[in-house]
């Protein structure tokens, strides 16, 4: 195939690379008093990855605020997170305008997350297009399928552990969209839903490998111990909830030709902005975009 689109999950690259500095206290706040340490590091996690996956087309997604229709389903979906620190705010507009300067499509919509985006972006363009995944979200495993792969962030700069559907069925014994499922028992923490209590990922990966979906499980109740019969009556509604939440939408309103997505960076209003920005040792990334 010739076209090779990566789809980034700019909010994972942003806080990752805010929090290795952050830790120890190093905001990189330039003479105009801004905090630039999130979109520094962003930027190399970024051309990491251009350089790793050589793509023809690159687009950006977003989160719009942390009010999406998961929060109106369940208003606790994510309250454990606390508010984003302070150096860190004026960096989510600040990220923005330095990928629309690489002429790279920043996209997002209000009420949903950039998982939903991620995922209807891949459904559209995988067809006809090799699709990579920049994250460091493993729910987005879910959306592996044919000329999908999902490249999760590692430790440091241009490491990856890739996923295809086959690698992925091989470490859980489900495909991929049965994770969805799985996640609609076992819950997730971080999202801050609980699924069924009681049920952790072994129980539920053996329930889903034996009756394959939720629907397949309800339906053979009677076979299940009583203790995983008990639980799951208890929790039916929020399994059901959980699984709604745990979903990735993807028939989100978002669209982008892959026209504008072309990966060709102007090379001067690049190094313009970074020079506005005050930004240093990003002189590999430049010399990587000199062609351009």
């Amino acid at each position: 195939m010739d076209k090779k689109i990566l789809l980034v999950d700019g909010m994972a690259l942003l806080f990752r690379s805010f929090y290795a500095t952050a830790i120890s206290g190093y905001y990189m706040i330039n003479s105009k008093g801004v905090p630039t340490n999130a979109v520094h590091g962003f930027i190399k996690h970024l051309f990491a990855a251009t350089k790793a996956y050589q793509p023809s087309h690159v687009i950006c997604c977003w989160d719009m605020g942390s009010t999406t229709f998961r929060t109106e389903l369940y208003p606790n979906y994510k309250a454990n997170r606390d508010a984003p620190p302070e150096q860190l705010v004026p960096q989510f507009d600040l990220v923005k305008e330095v990928v629309e300067t690489l002429d790279i499509p920043n996209v997002g919509l209000k009420g949903y997350e950039a998982d939903d985006c991620i995922g209807t972006l891949t459904n559209k363009y995988s067809s006809d297009a090799e699709v990579i995944i920049l994250t460091g979200d493993q729910d987005i495993l879910q959306l592996l399928q044919e000329n999908v792969t999902v490249s999760l962030l590692k430790k440091g700069f241009g490491n990856y552990a890739e996923y295809q559907s086959d690698r992925f069925y091989e470490e859980k014994g489900i495909t991929p969209t049965q994770m969805i499922d799985l996640k609609a028992l076992m819950g997730d923490s971080s999202d801050n839903y609980p699924g069924v209590k009681g049920v952790g990922e072994k129980t539920a990966l053996k329930l889903l490998q034996t009756h394959t979906t939720i629907e397949g499980i309800l339906e053979n109740i009677d076979t299940l111990t009583k203790g995983q019969r008990d639980k799951i009556e208890r929790d039916l509604e929020m399994l059901h909830l959980s699984r709604k939440l745990a979903r990735i939408h993807c028939e989100v309103n978002v669209d982008c030709s892959l026209e504008e997505a072309i990966f060709r960076v102007n090379r001067d209003a690049m190094v313009t902005k970074f020079e506005e920005l005050e930004f240093k040792r990003l002189d590999d990334v430049i010399d990587q975009v000199a062609h351009n």
